[in-house]
């Protein structure tokens, strides 16, 4: 339950309403942020530019999400995410590990694997250590580095949110609470 009041978009005027309809104004977490215009905007635009406009592969991209909402309790963001990675090309095999909290499945290629140790070693210990960094070093681009561990930081900002603000989740979500394993 929400612990503060959802934005009224149908209140929203000038270029605030302009920019929330752009969005899914429907989505609670968009209805919740749309209560400060600027966190809005910045919220969506930093978001954006991880989704749409990077170089590192969205299916790794996907992988690292989930893992940050898995380790940070976050229903939302993990029901979400699980979603969007199975459109990403996710196999359903990796998604069902991470929900089982197993990073070293089998069902993950050497590199997911690298790339979910470094998730793990920036959320549990904000500065990743230099085996976790060489591992995923070793085949993303220094820029892709970069955009992983921005994702990462951007996804801990966002369950932090979403749980202090007790954004409520989207329809189908408690079906899929009563298996996520939370």
């Amino acid at each position: 339950m929400s612990r503060i009041p959802y934005f009224d978009v149908d209140q929203a005027s000038g270029k605030h309403a302009e920019f929330l309809g752009k969005l899914k104004p429907h989505l609670n977490i968009y209805r919740m942020l749309a209560n400060s215009e600027a966190g809005l905007k910045g919220f969506v635009r930093m978001g954006n530019a991880l989704l749409y406009r990077c170089e590192l592969d969205a299916g790794l991209r996907e992988l690292a999400i989930v893992r940050v909402g898995r380790l940070s309790r976050a229903a939302y963001e993990v029901f979400q995410h699980e979603r969007i990675a199975r459109e990403a090309g996710v196999a359903e095999e990796k998604i069902a590990a991470l929900r089982d909290a197993t990073i070293e499945a089998p069902a993950f290629t050497d590199h997911e694997k690298a790339v979910l140790r470094y998730t793990d070693d920036v959320v549990r210990n904000v500065k990743a250590s230099d085996k976790t960094l060489k591992a995923v070093q070793a085949f993303l681009t220094p820029g892709a580095v970069v955009e992983l561990t921005l994702t990462i930081g951007y996804y801990m900002m966002v369950c932090r949110f979403l749980e202090s603000m007790g954004v409520d989740g989207e329809d189908g979500q408690a079906e899929w609470l009563k298996t996520a394993k939370l």
